[in-house]
């Protein structure tokens, strides 16, 4: 019998899920490769930029600050605050400091802020 090396993969990978077993638990973790993961963060960077020209660009166009010029989003203003994670700009997105529009949860999803969040730290250095 003359098997393939593709069929011979597929075999594998069968073999393996028979053996580890197949479930829905969550708690399982996935591994990415990091071509796929770097993939993914691209696209989040991109998904991140139209979230953020649709919510905060009128504001901070190019990272900067039209109501209050000292508190920019690019990183020295940023670390300057003792805004550094995407979880402090996220706090800042529900609670602003300043005359900053309050995004709430129904305007805004965790998972979208968050996005935001994680384009602003990559972007504006």
């Amino acid at each position: 019998m003359h098997v393939k090396m593709a069929d011979r993969i597929v075999l594998l990978a069968l073999a393996i899920a028979a053996a580890t077993g197949c479930s829905n638990d969550q708690s399982q973790k996935t591994v990415v490769a990091p071509a796929a993961q770097a993939t993914a963060t691209r696209e989040s960077v991109r998904d991140g930029e139209a979230l953020f020209r649709q919510y905060c660009a009128s504001c901070h166009p190019d990272g900067g600050n039209v109501s209050d010029p000292g508190r920019t989003l690019h990183r020295s203003a940023l670390k300057s605050n003792h805004i550094t994670t995407q979880e402090d700009i996220v706090r800042i997105m529900r609670k602003p400091l300043s005359r900053m529009i309050r995004f709430d949860t129904s305007t805004l999803s965790d998972e979208d802020a968050r996005t935001i969040a994680e384009y602003i730290l990559k972007t504006f250095r």
